[in-house]
């Protein structure tokens, strides 16, 4: 959510903007739950995946896959992690657009049509990175107030559509395995603490 918050107020969302957000994972899908109260003119969520729609029907945001979406967007948040959606991201931008690249590579490199219409349409490409307070809000916001801004945030409802499955803390190892290895497809897993009085077994109560 930190991070959600950390683009959108680097992106600065004006009053009817067209707002592409490519890539509906745990990332993307935040991003545009929060831009879906939002006085824009159009909010759509894309992603390879067209399973992905269920996640955009329960945030009631329009959803496509790459080849279908729209073009001509003021502002694309780019969080698939991968050069294609990057490139494809570029492409929905309209004339002068901005491209919000919420995605990490750690080291893969990345390749990017910048020889094509790039300049010609005076395109903008700005990272976003949690590290460190939004520039327009730097001076004004410390990072604890956007970690409250953010827990506050996440008292609504809507954000529980992100909670895709649980599992006790003696099962993290093979969690984290089958996340890593795609066996186990999930936006936010949860996983569950045993608590003091009965380490064998967690109480939902306890769940963190």
């Amino acid at each position: 959510m930190e991070t959600a918050v950390n683009a959108l107020w680097e992106a600065g969302p004006r009053l009817g903007d067209r707002i592409t957000v490519v890539g509906a994972g745990l990332v993307g899908g935040m991003v545009a739950a929060l831009l879906r109260t939002f006085p824009l003119t159009r909010l759509q969520l894309v992603d390879l995946d067209p399973e992905r729609k269920h996640l955009a029907d329960k945030l009631g945001v329009e959803f496509a896959i790459p080849d279908d979406a729209k073009p001509d967007s003021d502002i694309v948040f780019h969080c698939s992690a991968s050069q294609e959606g990057l490139a494809r991201s570029l492409q929905l931008a309209g004339d002068e657009g901005e491209i919000i690249e919420m995605s990490w590579y750690a080291n893969h490199k990345v390749t990017l049509p910048l020889g094509e219409d790039f300049h010609a349409r005076r395109l903008s490409i700005r990272a976003s990175q949690v590290g460190v307070v939004a520039r327009a809000r730097r001076h004004r916001r410390t990072t604890a107030e956007r970690l409250e801004l953010a827990v506050e945030l996440l008292k609504d409802p809507i954000f529980d559509v992100f909670l895709t499955g649980a599992s006790p803390f003696t099962d993290l190892p093979a969690v984290v395995q089958n996340l890593a290895d795609g066996t186990l497809e999930a936006l936010c897993h949860v996983i569950e603490y045993p608590n003091a009085h009965s380490p064998a077994e967690a109480d939902p109560k306890d769940r963190k």
